[in-house]
Parts: structure tokens; C-alpha cells; sequence
């Protein structure tokens, strides 16, 4: 299999934690004999400062001609910091999102036992986690008229949703359902709101189609609970913009930690594959950043790809290198390993080079910093 593959970076860690993933696609590439193309682009703070524009015009036309594309982080605190900024990093995103149509989200969320520790859960509570969430990503609030009064004492964000958009989320988390444990949540706020009730009424006209599937409907409120009282009871969850923004940080902690989930993001045409972290400047440079969650969504590109052998392969290397102790200094801030040591274990999990007697002194010595 030959695949093009845009590459965006992005600023702080994101060129780190992105270079361990094209690491492992490309043992995987090797092991398997598939070639994978990469094209690097612009977008963030990056761009802007080489550019002035958050977003080229040359990253669109490479994103719109590529298979996938695989995305670091953006943000600065030189823009975070600064509330007159005309021109910042997450325009390119929020501009990336709408130019490629991508209008799902899905965002995984399961976790290790060997990470239970750091959980804010109790154990008992964590077992059996492993459910989905799909976010609607280019409708909504975030995208509606926004309006101020010129004093200040008045604003407004219109929300707005259509038929159309609804249905085809929808129609991805009903399938998606139908691989998995064939139950769907719709998380709304019918009680209140008319773009909720239309959520509703269209979720509920499509689900005779997929018979297969149970349907159970949360208000808002209530699955923010559900995600802390009883996460295992989720299969798929599926929601408009700004609710599943909210739950999906939510429910990124369960796993212990931000670093270890990844994401995609799928449109009509092609599809983006994301950590869910942020750009974590502070730790740029250092070779210190949690390459996991970065490698998982390289895990979902394969999966896109239909290469579901060569993804498994990827994820099972995670869940080696985690229940060993191959970690970086977010999960142990003692005994921990660089980020490019974990990419290296992993690409070599791929290649059969490891095995369960692993000489850790060696790689210690080696690589990892032990303070």
C-alpha cells in the first residue's frame, strides 16, 4: 500500500511527539511493505511566524491532495498571553477543520491497568472502560454568529444546526456501534434547548436503520456525572460541538493521563489524526513529552487505512511498553524515559526486536534519565 501523508507539526511539543509516530508507521511500513509518503506543512504559531498567517494556503491544497494527515499541537503563550492578538494559532485549526469538511470527531477513551494508579478514579471504576465518543466538529455554537454590543454589556452565540449535519455523525456513530458493543448514547439538552430537541428527533429517525443498536438518550448534565459514576456503561457517545468538547476533556483524565489518548477527525474526503493534548511549551526541547498519544492516532490512520493488523500491532506495542514501565515523566516522575526512547520501543515492539525479558539496565543506561 502507497499512502500520502500530510504532516503538520505544529509548535512546542508537537514536532516531538509527531517524529515518534513516523517512527513507528514506518516500522510498520517495513515490517509490512507498505510506503508511506510525508509532506510537512505549516499551521500555529509556527506558521504565523514564518508566514503571518496561522494557515497557509500551501497546507490546505497539501491536506486536501493527501490520504491522512497527522497533527502535533498548536498554541504559544506568546498569543495565550496577549487578549489583543488579532491573528492566532487556533484560527488555523478552526480554518483547517472547515476547508477539509472535517466534521467528526471521535475520541477514544479506555484504560491501562498498569496506569490505574494515576486515575483520579477508583479502580473499581475503571475496569471494563473502553468507550467512544463522537463530537459534531464544524456546527454548533463555536461556528455561529457572534455578536457584541460596543459597550460591552451584551453579547450573543447563535447555535445552529441542520438536518443534514446531524445525520451524517450520526450515521458514523451508528456504525461504529455496530463494531463495538452495539449501544449508542446521545448526550443533549432536550429539556431546554430547540438545536437539542432536533438532535433528538433526527437521532431518533435513523436508528430503525441500524436495529442492532440500543439507543438511550443523557441529558448533558447527567452524562457528565455518568462519565465519573459509571464510565464502563458507555459504548458509543454521541454529541453536538461544545457538549462534547466538554466531556471529552473530561473524560481524558480517566485514563491517568492527557498524553496517552488520541483522536481523529473525519470528513467527506479525508481525515486528521491528533493527541488530544495541548502544545505544552514548557517541556519543548526536552525530549521529556508523552509520544503515546500521538502514536495511538497514527494507530487510528491505520485503521482509516483498513490496515487493521498493522494497527492492533501498534497498539499492542503501547500496551507493552506501558505494562513494563516504559513510561515519560508524566506518569513517573522518578523512574521515566525520553520520548524518542519510547518511539524507538515501540518501532522495535513492531519488529519483533523485544521480548518479555527485556535488559532494562541497558536501555537505562542508554537513554532514560533517572533522577
Amino acid at each position: 500500500m502507497n499512502k500520502n501523508i500530510a504532516v503538520i507539526n505544529g509548535d512546542g511539543i508537537g514536532p516531538e511527539v509527531t517524529a515518534q509516530s513516523i517512527r513507528v508507521l514506518n516500522a510498520i511500513g517495513e515490517k509490512f511493505g507498505h510506503q508511506f509518503n510525508y509532506t510537512y506543512c505549516l499551521m500555529g504559531a509556527d506558521a504565523i511566524d514564518k508566514t503571518g498567517n496561522p494557515l497557509p494556503d500551501e497546507t490546505i491544497e497539501v491536506c486536501l491532495n493527501a490520504d491522512a494527515i497527522l497533527f502535533g499541537a498548536i498554541g504559544h503563550p506568546k498569543y495565550d498571553n496577549d487578549p489583543t492578538a488579532k491573528v492566532r494559532p487556533e484560527q488555523g485549526l478552526l480554518k483547517l477543520r472547515k476547508s477539509l469538511q472535517l466534521f467528526a470527531n471521535i475520541r477514544p477513551v479506555n484504560t491501562y491497568p498498569a496506569l490505574e494508579h494515576l486515575s483520579p478514579l477508583k479502580a473499581k471504576q475503571l475496569e471494563n472502560v473502553d468507550f467512544v465518543i463522537y463530537r459534531e466538529l464544524t456546527g454548533g455554537i463555536y461556528f455561529g454568529e457572534k455578536k457584541v454590543a460596543d459597550d460591552y454589556s451584551e453579547a450573543s452565540d447563535l447555535c445552529v444546526y441542520s438536518k443534514p449535519e446531524i445525520e451524517r455523525i450520526a450515521h458514523l456513530a451508528f456504525k461504529a456501534a455496530q463494531q463495538r458493543r452495539k449501544k449508542l448514547t446521545l448526550v443533549d439538552k432536550a429539556n431546554v434547548l430547540e438545536t437539542s430537541r432536533l438532535w433528538r428527533k433526527v437521532v431518533q429517525e435513523i436508528a430503525p436503520q441500524y436495529s442492532d443498536v440500543q439507543v438511550d438518550f443523557l441529558f448533558v448534565d447527567n452524562a457528565a456525572m455518568q462519565i465519573i459514576v459509571n464510565p464502563k456503561q458507555f459504548d458509543v457517545m454521541l454529541t453536538e460541538n461544545m457538549f462534547g468538547d466538554i466531556l471529552s476533556d473530561e473524560a481524558s483524565v480517566i485514563s491517568g493521563s492527557l498524553g496517552l489518548l488520541p483522536s481523529a477527525s473525519v470528513g467527506a474526503a479525508t481525515a486528521l489524526f491528533e493527541p488530544i493534548h495541548g502544545s505544552y511549551p514548557q517541556a519543548a526541547g526536552k525530549d521529556i513529552a508523552n509520544p503515546t498519544g500521538s502514536i495511538l492516532s497514527a494507530a487510528m490512520m491505520l485503521e482509516y487505512f483498513n490496515l487493521l493488523e498493522e494497527a492492533a500491532i501498534v497498539r499492542s506495542g503501547v500496551a507493552w511498553a506501558l505494562s513494563n514501565g516504559f513510561v515519560t515523566k508524566d506518569i513517573d516522575g522518578v523512574n521515566y524515559y525520553f520520548t524518542s526512547t519510547i518511539g524507538e520501543l515501540i518501532a522495535d515492539y513492531v519488529h519483533n526486536r523485544v521480548n518479555t525479558e527485556v535488559n532494562r539496565n541497558n536501555i537505562e543506561l542508554r537513554k532514560s534519565t533517572i533522577i
